[in-house]
């Protein structure tokens, strides 16, 4: 079993929104944070809850979409913690031990995902933030994650090329 597969039967499910490049610093430090830092939202996770991470863009104000899927993991801890970053910043985390995977394009695992009701409109659910999935969904979301971490370095789960 890899070690973001959740075991817990009562096990939700999560999809965090954010910039590629907040994710892979969340990655290093083996880390999430969601709304801005506040923690309301991540007191909602539980120790064993799975989480995946959509990155819209690569970077925060970057003008070229990127929209891929960029990483999955399970919560590791029991509450939110706050760090201080610098004077006036002490966003609240939550630990998370990552999978190693590699980042998969959205759009074609957009039909196959039930909380996705408007394919025109997809992005809607993603602009929450930290949200719940179904487990079908999130199982189809790592499948392809896991997928493409199996494949050779120039090809995605769908058989695109996948962004590092």
């Amino acid at each position: 079993m890899s070690p973001a597969t959740p075991t817990r039967p009562d096990t939700r499910y999560w999809v965090n929104t954010m910039s590629r490049d907040h994710v892979l610093l969340g990655v290093a430090g083996g880390f999430t944070q969601a709304g801005h830092g506040r923690d309301t939202r991540l007191r909602r996770l539980r120790r064993g809850d799975g989480i995946a991470f959509y990155s819209p863009r690569a970077e925060i104000g970057a003008a070229k979409p990127l929209q891929h899927l960029t990483a999955l993991g399970v919560i590791a801890d029991d509450e939110p913690y706050r760090v201080r970053l610098q004077p006036g910043s002490e966003p609240w985390r939550r630990r998370v031990e990552f999978e190693q995977v590699r980042a998969v394009p959205i759009r074609p695992l957009l039909p196959m995902l039930g909380f996705v009701t408007d394919e025109q409109r997809w992005g809607l659910p993603f602009r929450q933030g930290l949200f719940e999935v179904p487990a079908g969904d999130f199982g189809v979301i790592a499948g392809a994650l896991r997928d493409a971490a199996g494949m050779d370095d120039a090809f995605s789960a769908s058989g695109r090329t996948a962004e590092r």
